[in-house]
């Protein structure tokens, strides 16, 4: 019979694999439909695309939130703070990613008004481009919330040793490399999906992959027992 801790460990790297290749399923479907300022012709003519791109989008914010909530049951024993503070922005992440969801569909409602008249109005093209931006912002913020709750799991599992610290820390360094790469977004420094914003997210996204591997192929350190502590206290180091 498989421990409690193995079941977490298999349930939370099935969710990253699922998570990340949703989000890319996504990423790769939209493409470059949305740039440019007659956007809505070509969302018109590829409808079916951007749906599925939607409900991609949905399975990425799903499953984001859920790997918290799995990570959460082992990781309270060490810092129920962190690891409480970890399920709440995973779960804010999950929220944006949702409403960018939505947004991509609104586009698809938007580009109907062309598919009927074969014209697309000025009003149209500014409530198109409207909910464009709010999707985007809807996106950055629930990458920034993404970063932070990433950063307090992985801080808790190098206290603790339940995964390797060299995978730790560099879940550590790519979600603060992926947090420059959303800022430099936030503040127009550079473009969505840029060149800059794709290399400093590429090491968060490999150390997933890595770390869902890791878990279902290894599952958490069986040589660090839980601590005694009431879950409620600081976070403790666990015995090597």
């Amino acid at each position: 019979m498989m421990r409690s801790r193995d079941i977490h460990a298999t349930t939370a790297g099935m969710l990253l694999i699922a998570a990340t290749a949703a989000s890319l399923v996504a990423t790769a479907l939209l493409g470059s439909l949305l740039d440019g300022p007659g956007f809505l012709a070509g969302v018109s003519q590829h409808q079916d695309r951007m749906l599925t791109a939607g409900l991609f989008q949905l399975v990425a914010a799903f499953t984001s939130a859920a790997i918290a909530i799995s990570f959460y049951p082992v990781l309270r024993t060490y810092a129920a703070g962190m690891a409480l503070g970890s399920v709440g922005f995973r779960l804010i992440e999950g929220v944006f990613y949702a409403l960018s969801a939505v947004g991509t569909l609104v586009l698809v409602a938007l580009s109907d008004q062309l598919s009927a008249s074969g014209v697309i109005g000025a009003t149209t093209q500014a409530s198109g481009e409207l909910v464009r931006d709010l999707r985007e912002a809807a996106a950055v913020a629930g990458v920034l919330a993404f970063y932070t709750g990433g950063t307090l799991y992985y801080l808790v599992f190098f206290r603790s040793r339940l995964i390797p610290r060299w995978l730790s820390i560099w879940g550590l360094a790519g979600t603060t490399f992926g947090a420059i790469g959303a800022l430099l977004v936030l503040f127009r420094a550079i473009d969505t999906m840029s060149g800059p914003q794709v290399a400093l997210n590429v090491p968060i996204g490999v150390q997933e992959i890595v770390l869902a591997v890791w878990l279902i192929w290894k599952g958490f350190s069986t040589t660090v027992p839980a601590p005694v502590a009431d879950p409620g206290t600081p976070l403790t180091h666990a015995r090597a």
